[in-house]
């Protein structure tokens, strides 16, 4: 297959990329490099550098006439998306827009769009959450994952394009940035690996489900074959606070540096853990990587690069 990914030179997207071409699919990426890094691209994918807002990719699309696209690009700062909700809706929804109705001109058949499970559902009161709970998104960012899965729905039953929402926990793993406010893990392990002191917003009680890059790699292979239809949960049922994190990551790295506490940050959830059970039955997906073993490998990279 001809397959278009979106956000192909970021932390997850170039992940997907590889593991595309490894399958013998043709890859073609684009990213406009905001967050992303030209080296994180394989090289035996095709690259343009290129904002999704543009009419430039749109014009890419038409030329390129991919069967599916995967899109990843977003602007997936929550704290940005509290202090300027415009410019996260341009990127999140218009750049979303912009992509898929290129496709559904150029004869794409198939849409993978990374969501966030952990804000669609806003604070759930069910954990683990599964998929039939409320979405009641407390942040724009969670807001404009949400709006793009209703989009999916809409090119699926009025264009009938198969579309399959990934709604991801909290990744983590090699080529995670540790320069943004996302990627606690990233940002972490290279405290400690310098021997720095963690920074924890809040008590640091707050709970989230950190599932490792390697899995969700396999949920979006598979999402390519699948029969299946709409949103589903990719996690993996296990809730882990920053605190209990923090002390992993301490113990992995073997250093002594401790941690301080800061105001907790605006439209952050207080707890967030994915039901994956849908995962199994549609994709075939369960995770397989357990915490310890991903910190380990997330460690060992940034300790090579270091």
């Amino acid at each position: 297959m001809k397959i278009l990914v979106t956000g192909g030179a970021g932390f997850i997207g170039s992940h997907v990329v590889e593991a595309y071409l490894d399958a013998g699919h043709e890859v073609v990426v684009v990213d406009d490099l905001s967050s992303g890094h030209a080296e994180n691209v394989d090289d035996r994918a095709t690259f343009h550098r290129l904002d999704v807002r543009s009419p430039e990719v749109a014009r890419l699309i038409a030329d390129v006439r991919p069967d599916v696209i995967n899109h990843h690009a977003a602007q997936m700062n929550v704290r940005l998306s509290v202090e300027n909700p415009s410019f996260d809706a341009d990127i999140n929804v218009m750049g979303l827009v912009n992509v898929f109705e290129a496709g559904r001109n150029a004869g794409t058949r198939r849409l993978v769009f990374a969501s966030s499970g952990g804000t669609v559902y806003g604070e759930p009161d069910v954990l683990p959450t599964d998929e039939g709970q409320p979405l009641i998104p407390v942040c724009p960012y969670g807001i404009t994952k949400l709006t793009g899965e209703h989009y999916l729905e809409y090119y699926a039953r009025v264009h009938g394009m198969h579309t399959v929402a990934l709604r991801y926990a909290n990744i983590y793993g090699p080529r995670q940035d540790p320069h943004g406010e996302a990627g606690v893990v990233a940002i972490f392990s290279q405290l400690q690996l310098a021997g720095k002191t963690m920074k924890i917003n809040g008590d640091g009680l707050q709970t989230r489900d950190y599932v490792f890059v390697g899995d969700v790699v396999r949920a979006n292979v598979a999402a390519l074959e699948t029969s299946f239809r709409g949103a589903v949960n990719i996690g993996t049922g296990v809730e882990t606070s920053v605190v209990d994190l923090a002390a992993r990551l301490r113990e992995i790295v073997g250093g002594d540096a401790g941690a301080t506490h800061a105001p907790a940050n605006d439209g952050e959830v207080r707890r967030s853990v994915l039901d994956a059970s849908l995962a199994a039955r549609a994709l075939d997906w369960t995770p397989r990587t357990s915490l310890d073993e991903g910190l380990a490998a997330t460690v060992d990279y940034f300790r090579a690069r270091a």
